[in-house]
C-alpha cells in the first residue's frame, strides 16, 4: 500500500474539539474527553478520550494518545488517496511521524486493508509493521490495481465525516 502523508500536514496547527478539556500549562499536558476530535491538516483522530503531551513545551515533539472502544485515524496522502485506521488506542508521535494502532487494529488505503493486534505506520517512510499478539493471525488484503503509487482521483477527495 504505497503512500506518503501530505507533508504540509506536519506544519499545521493541532486543533482539539471535545465536550471537556483540562490543560496543565506547567506540565504541557492537555486532556480532552467526550466525543474528541483532533485535527492537524488532513489528519483527523476521533476518540472518547485524548491525552496530548508536549515534552519541554516543544510542539514538534507532541504526542497524542487517543482511547476508546473504537478510535479512528484518517489522512489524505500526497497522491490524494485517503488512509484510515481504527483501534482501541491510537498513539500519534509527531516528532517521528508515526501512528501506532493498538488493540483490534485495522488500517486501510482505498480497498487494501491490514487487520492485526498492533500496527505501526511510519508516515514519511511509507512503511507499515503489523504485529500479532497472543498467536492471533494478521490478515492483509491487497488490491493489485491500488499498489501503484499513481492513484489520482478524477475529483478531489474530501475528508470523511466519522
Amino acid at each position: 500500500m504505497p503512500s506518503i502523508a501530505l507533508l504540509k500536514d506536519f506544519n499545521q496547527p493541532v486543533y482539539i474539539n471535545s465536550e471537556k478539556q483540562m490543560v496543565n500549562l506547567q506540565s504541557n499536558i492537555a486532556i480532552a474527553s467526550g466525543n474528541v476530535c483532533v485535527t492537524q491538516g488532513t489528519i483527523k483522530i476521533l476518540a472518547t478520550k485524548v491525552i496530548m503531551m508536549r515534552p519541554n513545551g516543544d510542539n514538534k515533539k507532541m504526542i497524542v494518545d487517543a482511547y476508546g472502544d473504537l478510535t479512528t485515524f484518517y489522512q489524505i496522502q500526497d497522491n490524494h488517496a485517503p488512509v484510515q485506521g481504527s483501534a482501541k488506542k491510537i498513539h500519534y508521535d509527531l516528532e517521528n511521524d508515526q501512528v501506532e494502532l493498538i488493540g483490534n487494529a485495522c488500517f486501510m488505503q482505498l480497498h487494501s486493508k491490514i487487520q492485526c493486534d498492533h500496527l505501526i505506520y511510519l508516515m514519511k517512510e511509507q512503511k507499515i509493521q503489523a504485529i500479532s499478539n497472543n498467536n492471533q493471525r494478521i490478515t492483509t488484503t491487497l488490491m493489485p490495481s491500488e499498489l501503484q503509487n499513481n492513484y489520482k482521483p478524477s475529483v478531489p477527495l474530501k475528508s470523511k465525516n466519522y
